[in-house]
């Protein structure tokens, strides 16, 4: 992951996103309504929808947008079924796309999202084509603006909270671990007064791919398309963020 600031993307996708804020709030409250019918609509006892919630506040959802979505999970008032499908494939130049898409009507959401590829250089694969290129982690990014503190002051509070590892960049820190760790750490430093410019369970490329020319135009394109589906909730990819940073 060296050199590689998984933020940069984060920061790309939350720029993009709040110029379209009326569809990110619908995204989250899909999110939202799946983690509480899940799992109860209880944040306390229900740490998938405590998660989306913290998610949903920093992007400024409305709280009110935030209990419809409980309700409606936990309250019977309509019947939605949600179902998760995630779609492995190939961008230009052979970057490597996980679409993880919440969908109502799976034929709508294969064909959007294969239209999405096909039109923009890239191809579906089959399942688990690219996956095994990246790793499930938690991350959570610090920004080092918010808190004055030194770099081997915040290492050791983390890994003594149980987290892998932390990368520094000029703007933040940025701790990584485990799924199943992710919670506890996260608990651990906020106690030590510790805020989170990020906090969320991600998938982390192994390799990285660089794009230039019209090969990164059209991969750019790829994202920002299948980002604007309402049913895809994430994108994951292994296009080197530095060059995304500098579009």
């Amino acid at each position: 992951m060296a050199g590689h600031s998984k933020w940069k993307n984060i920061q790309r996708r939350k720029n993009a996103q709040d110029a379209k804020r009326g569809k990110l709030f619908m995204k989250l409250a899909k999110e939202i309504y799946v983690a509480a019918k899940n799992g109860g609509g209880d944040p306390a006892a229900n740490p998938s929808l405590r998660l989306v919630i913290e998610k949903a506040k920093a992007a400024n959802m409305p709280g009110e947008n935030i209990e419809r979505a409980i309700k409606k999970a936990t309250g019977n008032q309509e019947h939605t079924n949600y179902e998760e499908i995630r779609y492995e494939g190939y961008g230009p130049g052979g970057v490597a796309v996980m679409v993880v898409c919440l969908t109502d009507n799976k034929n709508r959401t294969a064909a959007n999202v294969r239209s999405a590829f096909s039109k923009n250089g890239g191809n579906l694969g089959e399942t688990g084509c690219v996956s095994y290129l990246f790793e499930r982690k938690g991350l959570l990014v610090i920004d080092r603006e918010q808190h004055n503190m030194e770099e081997d002051e915040l290492l050791l509070l983390a890994i003594e909270a149980g987290a892998e590892e932390m990368e520094t960049t000029d703007e933040s820190f940025e701790i990584y671990t485990t799924p199943e760790s992710f919670e506890t750490v996260k608990e651990q430093l906020e106690q030590q007064g510790l805020t989170f410019a990020s906090a969320e369970i991600t998938m982390i490329p192994q390799t990285y791919t660089t794009l230039s020319g019209d090969e990164l135009k059209k991969m750019l394109k790829l994202i920002d398309t299948l980002e604007d589906d309402d049913d895809v909730q994430e994108v994951y990819h292994n296009l080197d963020e530095s060059v995304i940073e500098e579009q």
